[in-house]
């Protein structure tokens, strides 16, 4: 060797030097680890302080319901904390249902006592209790034994020959349920639950995904606070283990969601994306699609986040909207701010020249370390002189070419200059790419400025920004600062700015598969609902980009590729896919290294890639791996494809294109053919869930009810910071400030299937959430009088099959047609609506029919029938066989919404002879061919009249403050034929319903002194004796003032109609407004009548 050239010994004082920098970092790497031990601390205590004070407070509660059992309130006690003293101000004397302790002495798995009577008030934990346990104990929720327990008990159904298949969206390991879960799991439910009642062969997958990014971020933040560690201080396997510690310890809390959410999942057939049946399918989805040219690796640009240390996807990117400039923290650089919404001006010297220069403006002033061109418009003028010309970089004294770039550069933009730096921002990539530059990177990958940065070396990369801009000042190159609005990329898991930078990947080749894709949906292959996602699925794939798989993570599939490393040679490029090998196994291969490289086995080594796979990876394998692909299962061939995929329109292309592309690629046919998208869930004010804003909701704090106190104690189990804690008890007070109402499984999954009208976004409101508990309450209590009326020896009129046509029972009056129509006419639409998937159709329908027509009405018009004499035996049994038929096909109607309390209802009502299916969920769905003969297209317009007439003698009531225990006489006036024979027709129901003394039906008759009068339209009135009921003097002066009223309404339209240009007007405006002064005139006339009558009336 030559010694010229021999390496320098190392000057002592060089190792000196570098030995007091390792003491230096390692005292100040123990000295963060203290501080991070002593902030954990004391959030601990926070948190302990927080759950001694709830405590403390129900403990005074009890003591203060035992000392008080009226519940009379007391004086609260005194709190130091201002917070809790607004929540109390707020909060008021409004008393807060939560639910009740309840204990179910029902054995698991067992069915439960229906015998005693029901309770006085729906309760949902009373209600909700043992029936999940029972149901999948019984294997109703597996396909196979569903069918055949319908068949068991003589529902047979064409039905049974078709699969109905569904996949959960597999909710992340890492945590527990939102709303936005529970909303799909009550969509998809209602889905499932009604196929399988029409006797469909119906199968819901469940399962968990690994969630790499979201699980690694949730361990490693566990592992720093708890010990003072990360996943670097264990080593990969001993971080591994713990994760699946973790998976192991937490990873069952959604199951439990879900359980009591009602979800009728399979669960003999759960999986999890990385237990060893889809990890299999995951190795070979990858080996298959690296043999069929799909898979190659490549040094492209990626998001980068420089706190994990990882690139993500792009659906892990959020994006915060900058008006203007911000001071902004950013993770790993302690309480330092920064400035973002800003434009960096800086001027870079032309080499050669002592005058010319080139000013850019930048948002990253710190990447120009990495510049390797200065760009111009071609067609500037301005700088066509320094065509082929360089400038000098001011820190490296390297000289920069400056090129022409008519894509790159808008010359009417700014200064017409744009600096290019192609390893950190994707239009720089492409002009490097045009240009052929070098793309060196700037960045470490844990975001420092690396040896490429010269004199700013090991900076943080924000700190290299405020340095870079010191420095340019002090050579006089620096320009100013503009504001400037801009959306500043964030990972959403770690709140780190994302940096784009070039890295070695393994890229997925999308086009032809997202061509064949897009042809599919174009052919009508895929149904989209609603239709429109339809277009939004065309653009994500027009074009579609290449998709990049690999992430710099430690938890998840492992990629399945070797790097080739000759012994005894240099080390071969790993950027470069020709020295890989891509494998099921390591012994295949070392196989398949030998026969690219010619050489044996001994003379290789074989490096598996650290990196593990994008989750999107596995969770588009799921419609198919959950079936056992690539074994040929029996499941796989029964039950794939599957019927339809239900999930959020915000993952239509994150997740619902991968799963088709690789579905047509590896199974070669769809993986489902209807897709439908439900909206995203935000608040009451449209704010997107954020921890931070205090608006996210867990489901089970819906359903059973929670404080204020409660709600700010749960903050304090989070990760969020003291002072987002402090704002997101801010929006808690203002949205709950009473806290949150016990609401019920079965109104929150009513509620959210309600809300799937709304577009885009379902701005969740839990007043209306609170409102459909007391709809569960009226239709407990519905049931609780019909059953009541039925009485204990009643027997339901025997059915020929199970979903066979009913019949209208002899004897039944208008109401009963009516109510029966009704009903027909709810199962109709509510078919309807699961056929188009509109669930706000259906949902709406039945809430219509139960609480409008059924409960407000029909229930109050059999109440003389069953309560006086006068009806015949063949009346009182049709009107209990139409109450029945009512109960039974209305709670079957809303089985797949309200699982609980239809279940708990239908165990108590009798059934028809020879009905003996065990539970509602097998029983039919009502169908519309069943109830057809029950449609009457005459009775429902006649009932609207009776109605009409109805609500005209109540507001008379109303108005004059007439008391429900007076029964005053009532003059039904009609001045047409076929009012008068409707009024007639329907004068029962009337009665009843407005609470009339005696009814008569006259025709065109004045009304009698002493009779209130209310106009029903312009040829129907209603009299009302109010001589005795009411002040006399009072309502004269009443009405005097609605003459007053009237009579300027009429002298209004009299003008306008005597305005010459009203003859101008359109025809149907003219007739209008004629009618209207007509009808004024009628009723001014009847008002002055019904004054005289009450001066007559006070005169006697």
């Amino acid at each position: 060797m030559d010694p010229s050239k021999a390496p320098t010994p190392a000057a002592p004082e060089i190792d000196e030097e570098k030995k007091r920098k390792a003491d230096e970092k390692k005292k100040a790497k123990a000295e963060e680890k203290a501080a991070k031990e002593a902030k954990f601390k004391a959030k601990q205590e926070q948190v302990e302080a927080e759950k001694k004070r709830a405590a403390e407070k129900k403990k005074a509660e009890a003591e203060k319901k035992s000392a008080d059992p009226s519940g009379a309130s007391g004086s609260a006690s005194g709190s130091s904390s201002s917070s809790d003293a607004s929540d109390k101000a707020a909060a008021g004397d409004k008393k807060l249902r939560l639910k009740k302790e309840y204990v179910n002495p029902t054995p698991v798995g067992q069915k439960k006592d229906t015998a005693a009577p029901l309770d006085a008030a729906y309760d949902p934990p009373t209600v909700e209790a043992a029936w999940y346990d029972w149901w999948q104990q019984c294997g109703f929720f597996n396909p196979e034994k569903q069918v055949a327990l319908q068949q068991q008990y003589g529902y047979s159904s064409e039905n049974a020959k078709e699969n109905f298949t569904i996949v959960i969206p597999p909710p992340n390991v890492t945590g527990s349920l939102h709303l936005g879960h529970a909303l799909t799991n009550a969509v998809q439910d209602a889905l499932v639950r009604y196929h399988r009642m029409r006797g469909f062969r119906t199968l819901w997958v469940p399962g968990t995904d690994h969630a790499g990014i979201a699980t690694q971020v949730t361990v490693e933040k566990r592992l720093a606070r708890e010990r003072g560690v990360n996943r670097h201080d264990l080593g990969r396997e001993a971080f591994i283990k713990e994760v699946w510690k973790w998976k192991e310890e937490y990873g069952g809390k959604i199951n439990i969601q879900l359980r009591r959410l009602g979800s009728s999942l399979d669960w003999s057939r759960e999986v999890f994306t990385m237990d060893e049946d889809r990890s299999k399918a995951v190795t070979e989805a990858f080996v298959r699609f690296y043999q069929e040219g799909l898979l190659y690796r490549d040094t492209r640009l990626v998001n980068w986040d420089s706190n994990l240390r990882t690139a993500i996807s792009d659906v892990e990117v959020d994006y915060i909207d900058l008006d203007g400039p911000k001071m902004m923290t950013v993770p790993g650089h302690g309480d330092n701010r920064y400035e973002f919404g800003v434009l960096i001006e800086f001027a870079y010297k032309v080499d050669g020249s002592d005058k010319d220069e080139l000013v850019v403006a930048t948002t990253r002033v710190e990447t120009m370390l990495a510049d390797t061109a200065v760009a111009i418009h071609p067609n500037d003028p301005r700088y066509k002189h320094l065509h082929g010309k360089s400038v000098v970089h001011p820190f490296h004294g390297t000289k920069i070419p400056i090129i022409c770039d008519d894509k790159l550069v808008d010359m009417n933009f700014g200064t017409g200059v744009v600096k290019v730096t192609p390893a950190h921002d994707p239009n720089d990539y492409e002009c490097g790419l045009r240009h052929s530059l070098p793309m060196p990177t700037m960045l470490t990958l844990d975001g420092k400025i690396n040896a490429v940065g010269g004199q700013f070396e090991g900076m943080l990369r924000f700190d290299a920004r405020n340095a870079v801009i010191k420095a340019l000042e002090e050579k006089g190159l620096y320009r100013g600062k503009k504001p400037n609005p801009m959306r500043l990329g964030v990972c959403s898991r770690s709140n780190d700015v994302i940096e784009p930078r070039l890295m070695p990947q393994w890229w997925v080749k999308c086009d032809g598969l997202g061509a064949r894709a897009l042809q599919a949906s174009n052919n009508g292959d895929i149904e989209f609902y609603p239709a429109s996602q339809k277009d939004a699925f065309a653009r994500w794939l027009s074009p579609i980009r290449d998709w990049c798989i690999s992430r710099q993570l430690w938890w998840g599939h492992r990629i399945p590729a070797y790097l080739v490393q000759p012994k005894n040679q240099a080390p071969v490029d790993s950027n470069s896919g020709a020295n890989w090998v891509v494998a099921r196994s390591h012994e295949e291969a070392l196989k398949l290294a030998c026969q690219k490289t010619g050489l044996a086995e001994s003379d290789l080594t074989l490096e598996q890639d650290p990196d593990v796979l994008d989750t999107w990876f596995s969770s588009g394998l799921f419609p198919f791996s959950v079936m056992g692909w690539p074994e040929k299962t029996q499941d796989l061939q029964t039950y794939y494809p599957t019927s339809i995929l239900e999930t959020g329109q915000d993952i239509l292309f994150f997740w619902v294109v991968r799963m088709i592309i690789m579905g047509q690629q590896l199974t070669g046919s769809l993986p489902f053919s209807k897709v439908m998208l439900h909206a995203m869930v935000r608040d009451a004010h449209g704010r997107k869930m954020s921890k931070a804003l205090g608006n996210v909701i867990d489901p089970l704090d819906v359903t059973e009810g929670i404080s204020l106190e409660d709600l700010h104690a749960k903050l304090y189990t989070g990760n969020l910071d003291p002072k987002e804690i402090e704002n997101a008890k801010a929006g808690q007070r203002e949205d709950f400030p009473n806290g949150i109402g016990e609401c019920g499984t079965d109104a929150m999954r009513f509620a959210l299937c309600a809300y799937t009208s709304q577009a885009r976004d379902i701005n969740l409101d839990i007043k209306r959430v609170e409102g459909y508990r007391n709809f569960c309450n009226k239709i407990w209590n519905a049931t609780k009088l019909v059953m009541l009326r039925l009485g204990a020896g009643f027997t339901p009129a025997p059915c020929k099959a199970h979903g066979a046509p009913l019949a209208i029972p002899a004897g039944a009056r208008l109401g009963e047609q009516w109510i029966l129509d009704s009903l027909a006419r709810t199962v109709q639409k509510t078919e309807e609506g699961f056929q188009k998937f509109d669930f706000s159709q259906a949902t709406s329908a039945i809430f219509a029919f139960w609480k409008d027509d059924f409960c407000d009405v029909y229930l109050e018009t059999i109440k003389p029938i069953l309560q006086e004499e006068g009806y015949s035996e063949e009346v009182k049994n049709a009107t209990r066989e139409v109450m029945y038929t009512c109960i039974d096909v209305g709670l079957r109607l809303l089985h797949p919404f309200m699982p609980f309390l239809t279940e708990e209802l239908y165990q108590r009502i009798p059934r028809r002879p020879g009905d003996q299916i065990p539970t509602i969920m097998l029983a039919p769905f009502p169908s519309p061919a069943a109830v057809a003969p029950l449609i009457n297209d005459q009775i429902a317009p006649g009932m609207t009249v009776a109605m009409d007439i109805v609500r005209s003698i109540r507001s008379v009531r109303s108005s004059y403050n007439v008391v429900p225990s007076k029964r005053p006489k009532v003059v039904i006036n009609c001045t047409t034929p076929a009012q008068l024979d409707t009024a007639k027709a329907f004068t029962d129901i009337i009665k009843t319903l407005s609470l009339s003394g005696s009814l008569e039906v006259v025709n065109s008759q004045a009304p009698e002194p002493g009779f209130a009068v209310n106009v029903i339209n312009e040829t129907s009135q209603v009299y009302v004796d109010i001589k005795d009921l009411v002040d006399v003097d009072a309502e004269i002066t009443k009405l005097e003032a609605r003459r007053t009223q009237l009579e300027n309404n009429r002298d209004a339209l009299a003008k306008k109609i005597n305005n010459p240009q009203f003859s101008k007007a359109p025809a149907n405006v003219q007739e209008d407004t004629t009618s209207k002064f007509k009808a004024l005139e009628q009723e001014i006339e009847t008002t002055k009548n019904a004054i005289d009558n009450f001066r007559k009336l006070s005169s006697k």
